[in-house]
C-alpha cells in the first residue's frame, strides 16, 4: 500500500469521532488520503453519500460522551483493532510531547524508537509521517480523545497506552511536573485507578517503594498477601491481556509484565521468603 493507505485496512471504531477528525486533518496537512480519488474516509469528504453525515462512530452512538451508550462496553471494546490502538497511541503521545510547552528531540526519538520496535522500520516511518501531521494541530482535546478510547479500548489495552505514555516522558530523562500533570489527567479520563496509575508510574523511577507501588501494596504487607499481590498484578499485565492488538503489542507489555516479576524477587529478597 502507498501512501498512508497502511492503516486504512486495520481501522475500526476509531474512523469516527474525535480522533477520525484528528486523523483527518492530519492526513489533509499531509496531502495524502486513504481512498482513491483523494477521499477521506474519516470526514466522508468527497463523497456525496456520506456528506452531512456524522462520523461512523457517532451515527452508531448518539450518546458518545453522555455515559448512556446502547451498546454494551464489552460489545464496543471488542472492536479495538492494531490500527486504533496505534492512531490512539499517537495522538496520546503528541499531547504528553507538547505538555511542557516545548519538544525534546529525544522525546520523538524515543516514539520513533518505539515504533521501529513494534512494526518495523517500514511501518514506523509511515506512522511517524501521521504522527507529524497530529503534532501540528493546537486544539486537540484531550479529555474528547480520551473519552472516546475508554469507551471502545479494553482496560489492558489502555494500561499498555500508558506504559508507553510514561516512557516518552522519561526519555529525556527529565519528567517535568507539566508531563506528569498531563498523564495523570490522561489517566482519570481513560478510568485508570489510582493505584494502576501509580504502579506504572513507579516502573520509571527509582526508589526504595517503588517494588510496593507496582504491586499495589504497602510496606506492611505480610509475604502471603505480596504472594497474592504478585498473582494478581502478573494477570493483570500479562502480554496475553493485548494479543488482540497483534504480536507487536505483546512484545512491548512484557515490559510491564518483567516489571512485576522484578518488584516481586525484590521483595522477596529484601523480606526473605
Amino acid at each position: 500500500m502507498s501512501g498512508l493507505k497502511w492503516i486504512g485496512a486495520t481501522l475500526g471504531w476509531s474512523f469516527g469521532g474525535p480522533i477520525g477528525a484528528i486523523i483527518g486533518l492530519a492526513l489533509g496537512s499531509l496531502g495524502d488520503a486513504f481512498s482513491s480519488g483523494g477521499k477521506n474516509p474519516f470526514l466522508g469528504e468527497g463523497d456525496s453519500r456520506t456528506q452531512g453525515r456524522r462520523p461512523r462512530y457517532e451515527q452508531h452512538d448518539p450518546n458518545y460522551g453522555t455515559g448512556s451508550n446502547s451498546r454494551s462496553q464489552s460489545q464496543r471494546r471488542s472492536q479495538t483493532s492494531s490500527g486504533d490502538f496505534e492512531v490512539s497511541l499517537l495522538i496520546l503521545a503528541s499531547i504528553v510531547i507538547k505538555a511542557d510547552g516545548k519538544q525534546d528531540q529525544r522525546e520523538l526519538d524515543f516514539v520513533r524508537r518505539q515504533f521501529v520496535n513494534m512494526y518495523g522500520k517500514e511501518r514506523a516511518n509511515k506512522a511517524f509521517r501521521l504522527f507529524k501531521g497530529i503534532n501540528e494541530q493546537t486544539n486537540i482535546s484531550t479529555r474528547q480523545v480520551c473519552l472516546q478510547i475508554k469507551q471502545m479500548m479494553d482496560h489492558a489495552s489502555r494500561l499498555q497506552l500508558m506504559h508507553f505514555l510514561f516512557g516518552i516522558a522519561k526519555a529525556d530523562e527529565m519528567v517535568s511536573e507539566d508531563e506528569i500533570r498531563q498523564i495523570y489527567t490522561i489517566a482519570g479520563y481513560l478510568g485508570i485507578s489510582s493505584r494502576d496509575y501509580e504502579s506504572i508510574k513507579a516502573m520509571f523511577y527509582n526508589s526504595s517503594e517503588n517494588a510496593y507501588k507496582i504491586l499495589e501494596i504497602t510496606k506492611s504487607a505480610t509475604p502471603d498477601e505480596i504472594k497474592k499481590a504478585y498473582r494478581k498484578m502478573a494477570k493483570k499485565y500479562h502480554p496475553d491481556k493485548v494479543e488482540h492488538l497483534g504480536e507487536e503489542h505483546k512484545k512491548g507489555a512484557e515490559e510491564k509484565f518483567k516489571q512485576v516479576q522484578k518488584a516481586y524477587e525484590q521483595l522477596q529478597k529484601e523480606r526473605g521468603f
